[in-house]
């Protein structure tokens, strides 16, 4: 179960203030609708990091295991690196299509979460962890943890949320498993 509690955490704690969570915000407060965006997200969530716990797992039969240790030492230094910078949702991110919150929320979601990183935090996890399934599960569950709330409870809950102690939060955990693979290697 280490794979889906550190997926969990480390997604949860890396979606905060990202811009995945901005575009839960604007949806939330152009459909007002909360439950078919919170379907549109979980389903959206599910395939982009299936496919991306996919490409992750698929890497580490192609590179020696030292050489995956160390891919993923730096990787998990960079994500770290890149929890620090603040996301912001660019206007052209914010339009969604006029097809219906779960739709427009499936499609926006998908596109948006490409080269994100929680799905590079993802690739990067399921390359370390195994099972792949709870990998997915857990980079699933952490999204949910974060965006829900956001969908929920809109615009008061977003502005309360300490984005910046939220990244530093991120930085450290994502580096801190980075410094973890770098001493104890991989999981066998």
């Amino acid at each position: 179960m280490d794979a889906l509690f550190v997926s969990t955490l480390a997604v949860a704690v890396a979606e905060i203030g990202d811009k995945t969570q901005l575009l839960a915000l604007v949806l939330a407060a152009r459909y007002r609708k909360p439950w078919p965006i919170i379907a549109g997200i979980l389903v959206a969530t599910l395939l982009n990091h299936a496919l991306a716990g996919w490409l992750g797992a698929l890497v580490t039969g192609w590179v020696s295991p030292e050489v995956l240790r160390w891919g993923v030492v730096v990787s998990f230094l960079a994500v770290a690196a890149w929890a620090l910078v603040p996301d912001k949702l660019e206007e052209d991110e914010a339009k969604t299509p006029k097809y219906g919150a779960f739709l427009a929320t499936l499609v926006a979601f998908f596109l948006v979460e490409i080269g994100d990183k929680t799905q590079v935090a993802t690739i990067v996890l399921a390359a370390q962890y195994s099972p792949l399934w709870q990998v997915v599960a857990g980079t699933t569950l952490g999204m949910a943890i974060a965006n829900v709330p956001v969908v929920l409870l809109g615009a008061r809950f977003a502005a309360r949320l300490p984005l910046k102690a939220a990244r530093y939060a991120a930085a450290a955990l994502f580096a801190g498993l980075g410094l973890w693979v770098a001493f104890q290697g991989l999981p066998a």
